[in-house]
């Protein structure tokens, strides 16, 4: 079951959530920030460490960690491309579907992700809607969630859907 939901990805009633993360699994601003500084200090740690022991991640990567203080049995951190790095879409699908695959191999049920790559990292709302959909629809889980907080996203997936 895909679903577009309206809300705070904090409050999902999911196994884990997907974080909009760097390569640096630095979690200071964005959807990343409001996730670390909910999980408490244990998720940024173990993202530290992570990233001192396998470097940086590229574009279309996902690793997981702890959900520290956050309800979920992870936080699954999908690295998003930026704009004008090329291949966006194709670097954006391939993320999140390492981040459903994460989910997966932990039998993890549901996910919920938030807009990848839409805000700071400026790939175009029409790009994102695409990948979305097209990672959500490969997904082995029983339940992905998309959720969002901004309309014009939300119109950008509502438009993509209606395709």
């Amino acid at each position: 079951m895909f679903l577009v939901v309206r809300g705070n990805l904090l409050d999902e009633p999911v196994d884990a959530i997907v974080n909009a993360a760097n390569g640096h699994l630095a979690h200071g601003g964005g959807v990343a920030g409001i996730i670390s500084r909910a999980a408490g200090p244990a998720l940024q740690q173990e993202s530290d460490r992570i990233v001192r022991e396998h470097g940086p991640f590229p574009a279309g990567a996902a690793v997981v960690t702890t959900a520290g203080k956050l309800p979920f049995k992870g936080v699954i951190h999908a690295v998003g491309p930026r704009h004008g790095e090329g291949d966006e879409e194709a670097k954006l699908v391939k993320a999140l579907n390492s981040a459903f695959d994460c989910a997966a191999e932990r039998a993890w049920a549901s996910v919920s992700f938030p807009a990848v790559s839409s805000g700071i990292f400026a790939v175009p709302l029409d790009i994102c809607a695409r990948a979305y959909l097209a990672a959500a629809r490969a997904a082995r889980l029983s339940q992905v969630r998309l959720c969002l907080r901004d309309q014009p996203v939300i119109d950008a997936v509502l438009k993509e859907m209606r395709k």
